[in-house]
């Protein structure tokens, strides 16, 4: 019985020497594949929203320049819904080997965990902070030929018609949507809500005249204010935007210490090699760096940020407190 037993102990132990052997290889592997990275292989750059709108924007932007200083090859994939749910699922999903990275922001990775009931995802757990490359106001707009002239002007139409005012964002639980949220809350006003799969939509309908209010981020709609197609009334910022110096804040109109704004930051998944961040995060500093590329943003109506993947990662921690009783308070909920 005792020489029985034996075999199978020692068996054991030879299949668990074989896997810690095979987890030391990989570790000792992972370097030397870092500094292989990327080679010719194109990485896979996930916007979870549609094209046109804010984040694409900016995607683009830090794509287009890695590719031509870095000569990486760098596709775009939009995959919008669901307040950019479907695309962080996707890129959280994808493998961990440094040719997926995904463009998050603060609906995906810091509202959504408290305004839906459950996510695909875990944002704390399934991604790896990059680095943190812009902040943006959020904006609220009418069509050029709108009769409301200011943020006073809509609160006031909207206590003489009560829910019949509507507003259009890029989707349920986005920035632009708890704004409007806390809009209504603070100056105790109802506004129904009309939400898209993205920003460019979202526009066109409220140029159109369907729908009578559009809120969105400075990047999505400074194309058509600056046409003339649309109008801001307020920005969601402590200060008045460099983009739109003439546009005074939420704040400025009677409703004080308001502030909402969005913030944009590449990420892999959770278990992509550190060099291979590191790398990526080198490079993109440099991008943030450079006066192009902050000219770029700042035509946008953002501010580049930059920094360290922790400071990409206390960030989301911060600001995942914020916005959780942002969303209690305002009592928004998606199923």
């Amino acid at each position: 019985m005792t020489g029985a037993r034996s075999r199978p102990q020692a068996s054991n132990r030879t299949a668990m020497l074989l896997v810690l052997g095979l987890a030391a290889l990989g570790t000792t592997a992972s370097p030397a594949a870092a500094q292989d990275w990327p080679g010719s292989k194109p990485i896979k750059f996930i916007v979870p929203f549609p094209a046109g709108g804010g984040t694409d924007i900016l995607s683009r932007v830090i794509a287009q320049r890695l590719t031509e200083t870095r000569k990486w090859s760098i596709f775009v994939e939009n995959v919008g819904g669901a307040g950019g749910n479907i695309g962080a699922n996707a890129a959280a999903k994808s493998p961990h080997d440094g040719y997926t990275m995904v463009m998050g922001q603060t609906s995906n990775l810091v509202i959504n965990p408290a305004l839906y009931s459950k996510l695909p995802y875990d944002p704390q757990k399934e991604f790896a902070p990059v680095v943190l490359v812009a902040e943006l106001p959020v904006v609220l707009l009418v069509r050029s030929g709108s009769p409301l002239k200011s943020l006073q002007d809509l609160i006031g139409a909207a206590k003489a018609k009560p829910g019949e005012i509507t507003f259009a964002t890029p989707g349920k639980g986005t920035v632009s949507h708890l704004a409007g949220e806390l809009i209504k809350q603070t100056s105790k006003i109802d506004l129904q809500h009309v939400p898209y799969r993205g920003a460019s939509q979202a526009a066109i309908d409220t140029i159109s005249g369907q729908t009578q209010v559009l809120i969105g981020s400075l990047a999505s709609v400074i194309a058509q204010i600056r046409s003339g197609d649309l109008r801001a009334l307020a920005v969601t910022s402590a200060r008045r935007s460099e983009a739109l110096p003439d546009v005074p804040t939420v704040a400025e109109q009677g409703l004080p210490n308001f502030v909402a704004t969005t913030w944009y930051g590449v990420l892999v998944p959770a278990g992509t090699p550190r060099p291979i961040v590191n790398t990526l995060n080198a490079a993109i500093n440099a991008e943030l760096g450079t006066p192009s590329v902050r000219e770029k943003i700042a035509l946008e109506g953002g501010v580049a940020i930059g920094g360290t993947p922790e400071h990409f990662a206390d960030v989301i921690k911060a600001d995942s407190g914020k916005w959780a009783e942002v969303v209690r308070v305002s009592g928004a909920k998606v199923d």
